[in-house]
Parts: structure tokens; C-alpha cells; sequence
């Protein structure tokens, strides 16, 4: 159910973009564009009105969506992650460390030669 609303809101949002890229702020987007065919259509006003009426309705609709969508994310302990059971099965302490009181070379490692000094 989640999947859906996120493709309902990436499609609302697509289509709130592309009412939003053919207006134009000065009154020319698509009423300009379409010339006389927009006067015989729908006019000139009523154009600029129908798509500033359906930015309102798919920016609502966006925001409905977004608001929504959360109430739809599964929440419970029936997790099938396998990260969620070894976070569970996980210590709650951390391991105690012991420091060496003198400095061993590892076992198959090389002893570093002594430098003569030569003061």
C-alpha cells in the first residue's frame, strides 16, 4: 500500500509540475501559446483559471498523499530482516578488552633488527 502512494504522489507531482511550467506569470503560458484557438475554446480568462484552479487541486492532492502515507508504513515485530535478528541476539555490553603489559611481537611476525648507534 506504501509502494502505491509513493507512485501516486511521484505521478501528482509530474503532472502539479507540468500545470505549474505552462503558466506563465504574466498571463502568456498557455493562453499565448494557443492564440486564437484558446479564445474560441475556452477564453483567454477562463484558461488561466482552469489551470491555476488544478494547481491548487493536485498541489492538495500531493499534500493529502504525503500526509496519509505514513499511517500506511507497517509497524510490529514480525520483522524478517536479518539485521533485525542479530540486532536482537546482539551483547548489550561491550566485550572487555585486555591490554598487554609489555609489547610481544605477534606470533609470525619479524622482530625489527636493533640500529646500531654510531654516536
Amino acid at each position: 500500500m506504501l509502494a502505491l502512494f509513493g507512485v501516486l504522489i511521484i505521478i501528482f507531482s509530474v503532472v502539479l509540475g507540468l500545470i505549474v511550467l505552462i503558466q506563465n506569470p504574466k498571463g502568456g503560458g498557455l493562453s499565448g501559446s494557443l492564440s486564437g484557438f484558446g479564445n474560441q475554446l475556452m477564453g483567454v480568462k477562463q484558461s488561466t483559471d482552469i489551470l491555476e484552479k488544478g494547481t491548487w487541486f493536485f498541489a492538495a492532492i500531493v499534500g493529502l498523499l504525503c500526509l496519509a502515507s505514513p499511517a500506511f508504513i507497517p509497524t510490529g515485530a514480525s520483522s524478517s530482516s536479518e539485521n533485525d535478528r542479530l540486532l536482537e541476539n546482539a551483547p548489550t555490553s561491550a566485550p572487555r578488552t585486555n591490554t598487554p603489559a609489555t609489547t610481544a611481537p605477534m606470533p609470525g611476525t619479524q622482530q625489527p633488527a636493533a640500529v646500531p648507534d654510531t654516536n
